[in-house]
């Protein structure tokens, strides 16, 4: 493929994520790895800070600063605020650049066309010169290095903070795409919701989402985990402390991990036969931060009795992805 847009050198990369978002700067790779959280003043609507600032003030600020993740499902659920956000984080990676820069956005298979121009016009606001968009999950594909350019199919899972992507690709095309707005965020709900219903404790995000990452697990462990969990007794209104293994919050992630499960069964299910006699072999790479629980690779690959992968820098793929479309635009335009 031709490099058509070599000789633009203010080119940035983003993954817009719900969790997280990526900054990728062409030729310098990813510069800018922050939370998706803003803090505001609640009388002025005025950002008081953005990133990882703002993410440590989550659960913690006086009655007239609130922290709000301004991504919903991978999607804005507050423009005004994404687009300071945004701005943030532009300006942050592209102090260096003479001119505004060109940003290229990973954004959901699944959304609709004004949910894509409200990221677009966010963009626009935020500096950005010029906006290109692309679907997550090629940007993913592309991210892991897979071969979406062969007349065979390609499979992505990304599993990120908001929604979980799955496509099957080929020719550089998305042959279906399957895009449900269960991930990281609902796995986190999972776990309030348990620790609420079994433990009358209540916790914030930021423990769900510690206790997920030391102690979840999709598929039983050989030696099981556990861990102290503090939080409030929902009861007696008191500071309470208790302790919780990992074949619990296993329970507790059931239900969400068999969505996961069921949408690349039908994603599968819905795959031309030529092409699925390709994953018979080829199996499938997993990415974005759902795919590092342990055991759900095992899991899927029991379910679907299929090789998966997790990738190498699971985190980064979109991020990655998107720098590769940096450096090589041939193809978005041949699918503009």
């Amino acid at each position: 493929m031709a490099n058509l847009f070599g000789y633009f050198s203010n080119d940035i990369g983003i993954d817009l994520g719900t969790a997280n978002t990526l900054v990728y700067v062409k030729d310098k790779g990813i510069v800018l790895r922050e939370p998706s959280v803003v803090a505001l003043d609640t009388v002025t609507r005025k950002v008081r800070a953005v990133g990882d600032e703002a993410k440590r003030m989550l659960g913690r600020t006086p009655g007239n600063i609130t922290a709000i993740r301004p991504m919903k499902d991978g999607v804005i659920a507050d423009f005004d605020v994404t687009e300071a956000m945004l701005r943030y984080f532009i300006q942050k990676a592209s102090q260096s650049f003479r001119a505004p820069p060109r940003v290229v956005i990973a954004i959901p298979s699944g959304i609709t066309a004004v949910e894509k121009r409200a990221v677009m016009d966010s963009a626009t606001h935020a500096g950005a010169r010029k906006v290109i968009t692309i679907p997550e999950p090629m940007a993913a594909a592309i991210g892991v290095g897979l071969p979406i350019d062969e007349p065979a199919a390609n499979m992505i899972v990304d599993i990120g903070g908001g929604t979980t992507e799955i496509a099957i690709i080929s020719l550089n095309g998305i042959v279906f795409s399957k895009s449900i707005r269960v991930a990281g965020d609902e796995l986190d709900a999972a776990v309030i919701n348990y620790m609420k219903r079994a433990y009358n404790l209540l916790i914030g995000e930021r423990t769900a989402e510690e206790i997920k990452m030391r102690i979840g697990s999709a598929y039983p462990l050989d030696e099981e985990l556990s861990m102290e969990v503090k939080g409030r007794d929902s009861i007696a209104g008191l500071p309470k402390t208790i302790h919780i293994t990992s074949q619990e919050v296993r329970e507790a992630l059931s239900d969400t991990v068999a969505a996961v499960v069921d949408a690349v069964r039908t994603t599968l299910e819905r795959c031309p036969p030529e092409l699925s006699a390709d994953l018979v072999d080829r199996g499938f790479v997993m990415a974005g931060g759902g795919s590092l629980l342990r055991g759900i690779d095992r899991l899927l690959s029991d379910k679907t009795g299929l090789p998966v992968t997790v990738a190498d820098d699971p985190l980064s793929a979109v991020a990655n992805g998107t720098g590769a479309v940096l450096n090589d635009l041939s193809w978005l335009m041949q699918n503009a």
